[in-house]
C-alpha cells in the first residue's frame, strides 16, 4: 500500500487569454500526481458556466473534441482527485457546482475538513439535500449560505472559514471573479502566478505554474483569501495568524513534485536533505545507493552524498502505469508492483544495497520490492525511510484513516525489517522534520500524535455514505 495524494486545484482568471480550458488543461496535466481518481474543468464565458468531469486521468477524460466544447471565456477553475472522504463516483468528481440566488459558484478543493460531519448535518436539518458524498459539497453549501446576506462572494467565503476546521485550500469562481483560499493553518499548499499577458493563475504547486509559462508570484497565506477580478488582485488577510502554520511535511517528503518550491523551500532540496539526515542517523557499509521510484530518488541522492557510497539507478519504473493505490485489492496490488518496477541486475547483483523509501504503510509494497532485488542478486539490503513511522491517522486530505493498517503500529522496527526481508531498517528521526522545511511551522501528526485542530467524531472515507445506507435500511 501507497500512501494516497489528495488533490490538485489550478484557477485562471484571464479576460485577455484566447482559451482558458487549454490553460487548466495544462495546469492539470502537471498536478496530475496529486490525484489521479477523477477530474474537471469548469469555463466561465461571461456568466456561463460550462463543465466536463469525468472519471479517469486527465488525458483519458479530456479529448481532443472535449476540449474545443469549451468557449473561449474569462475565468476557469480545475481540479484532479483522489478523495478522502467521499467514494469514486461521477457525483463526486470537482469541481462542484452550484446555482444560488445571487448567481452560480463552482468550488475547487484540496485538504479535508475534519468537522465536515457535523456541518453535513446541520445543513440538513435545515433542508439541504446533498447530491454528492465529499466534504467540498458541504463548503459549497455554507459558502452560498453565506452569500445570501454577505455584500459580496469574499464576505460569503470569509464568514464561511469561521465554521470550516481543518484542510482546505480552495479556488472558487463566481460569475465575475476567481477566490483563492487557504484554511488558517496552510495545511496543503497553493500560489499563483501572472502570464505575460496579464493572464493570473492559481495552483496547488508552482510546477503547474511552469507548466502553463505563468511567473511565479508568491504563496498564498495561511488564512489569506486572494480575489481575481476586473479590479485586479485583492488580498482579505484578516483570518491570517487565527491559527499557528501547520504545512503538511509529507508535501515535501512525497506528496509535492520535485520541481515545486512551497514556502520557498525546494521540494528536491528537502528530499536531498532528508537522505543525508538518514545518512547521519542510520550509516551503513555498503556498495551502492539506490531509491524507489520516483519520489525515493532524490533522497537516495542525498543519502549517497552525505555517506560517499556511490548512487545507482537500480530500480526503473514502467511510467505507463499509475500509482499502486489504483489497485483495488491486494492481490492486484502485489502482482502491479512487478509490472510496475524492474531490477537493474547489473547494478544490484553481488551488491550491499542502501535501499530508499519515502515509507512503510502495510509493508506488502516494501517486501515485494526486497525480493525483487534479492532475486536479482543483491547480498544485502538496508533499507532507509526518508519519514518517521507511520502511527496516526490524518484527518486532514492524507488517506491515512486506521492505525490497524500501519504497520509500525503493530511492529517494532527490527520486526518490521523481518517481515519486508531487509538485513537493516532505518527511518528519520522525528525530530529531523523541521530541517526539511526550515522551521517549525509543519504539521507531522501522523508521525507524532499532535493534531493541530480537534479530532473529528467519524473518521471513515466513506462516512457519508455510511450514513446514506443505514437511512435506507430505516425506510425500508
Amino acid at each position: 500500500m501507497s500512501i494516497h495524494e489528495e488533490c490538485g486545484v489550478f484557477g485562471v482568471y484571464g479576460p485577455h487569454t484566447q482559451d482558458v480550458a487549454s490553460l487548466v488543461y495544462y495546469g492539470l496535466y502537471a498536478l496530475q500526481h496529486r490525484g489521479q481518481e477523477s477530474c474537471g474543468i469548469v469555463v466561465n464565458d461571461d456568466g456561463m458556466f460550462t463543465s466536463h468531469k469525468g472519471i479517469g486521468l486527465v488525458n483519458e477524460v479530456f479529448r481532443h473534441d472535449d476540449l474545443a466544447k469549451f468557449p473561449q471565456g474569462e475565468i476557469a477553475v480545475g481540479h484532479v482527485r483522489y478523495g478522502t472522504t467521499g467514494g469514486v463516483t461521477i457525483s463526486n468528481c470537482q469541481p462542484i457546482q452550484v446555482n444560488h440566488l445571487k448567481g452560480k459558484l463552482a468550488v475547487a478543493h484540496n485538504g479535508n475538513l475534519s468537522n465536515a460531519l457535523t456541518l453535513r448535518r446541520e445543513l440538513e436539518m435545515s433542508g439541504a439535500i446533498f447530491h454528492s458524498t465529499s466534504d467540498t459539497e458541504t463548503i459549497a453549501y455554507v459558502v452560498t449560505r453565506e452569500r445570501i446576506t454577505a455584500p459580496s462572494i469574499q464576505e460569503a467565503v470569509s464568514r464561511a472559514m469561521d465554521r470550516l476546521d481543518g484542510a482546505y485550500s480552495l479556488v472558487l469562481m463566481s460569475s465575475t471573479k476567481l477566490i483563492a483560499v487557504r484554511d488558517p493553518h496552510g495545511f496543503r499548499p497553493l500560489c499563483y502566478g501572472r502570464m505575460a499577458d496579464g493572464t493570473y493563475v492559481v495552483a496547488s504547486e508552482s510546477c503547474a505554474l511552469n507548466a502553463v509559462g505563468a511567473a511565479f508570484q508568491r504563496d498564498i497565506l495561511p488564512g489569506e483569501i486572494l480575489t481575481f477580478d476586473k479590479n485586479g488582485v485583492t488580498s482579505d488577510r484578516r483570518h491570517c495568524g487565527k491559527a499557528p502554520q501547520r504545512l503538511c511535511i509529507f508535501e515535501h517528503i512525497y506528496f509535492a513534485r520535485p520541481d515545486s518550491v512551497i514556502e520557498g523551500v525546494s521540494v528536491h532540496d528537502a528530499r536531498v536533505k532528508a537522505g543525508a539526515l538518514l545518512a547521519q542517523a542510520h550509516p551503513v557499509e555498503a556498495d551502492i545507493v539506490i531509491g524507489v521510484p520516483d519520489s525515493g530518488l532524490d533522497a537516495a541522492l542525498g543519502y549517497a552524498r552525505a555517506s560517499g557510497i556511490p548512487y545507482g539507478i537500480g530500480l526503473i519504473k514502467n511510467k505507463y502505469i499509475g500509482r499502486t493505490f489504483i489497485s483495488p485489492g491486494q492481490d492486484h496490488r502485489v502482482d502491479q508492483v512487478k509490472i510496475k518496477l524492474s531490477p537493474v541486475e547489473s547494478e544490484v547483483r553481488g551488491k550491499r544495497v542502501v535501499l530508499i523509501d519515502d515509507s512503510i504503510v502495510r509493508g506488502t509494497t516494501s517486501g515485494r520490492i526486497v525480493q525483487l532485488l534479492r532475486s536479482a542478486g543483491a547480498s544485502e539490503i538496508h533499507m532507509r525511510i526518508s519519514a518517521p513511522p507511520f502511527l496516526y491517522p490524518c484527518y486532514y486530505g492524507t488517506d491515512i484513516d486506521s492505525q490497524e493498517h500501519l504497520i509500525a503500529c503493530r511492529h517494532s522496527v527490527e520486526e518490521i525489517a523481518r517481515i519486508i526481508g531487509v538485513d537493516s531498517l532505518g527511518y528519520l528521526p522525528l525530530e529531523a522534520l523541521g530541517q526539511l522545511c526550515g522551521g517549525e511551522g509543519y504539521c507531522s501528526a501522523c508521525f507524532s500524535g499532535v493534531y493541530p485542530t480537534s479530532i473529528p467524531e467519524d473518521t471513515r472515507k466513506d462516512q457519508f455514505e455510511q450514513k446514506l445506507s443505514q437511512r435506507k435500511g430505516k425506510d425500508k
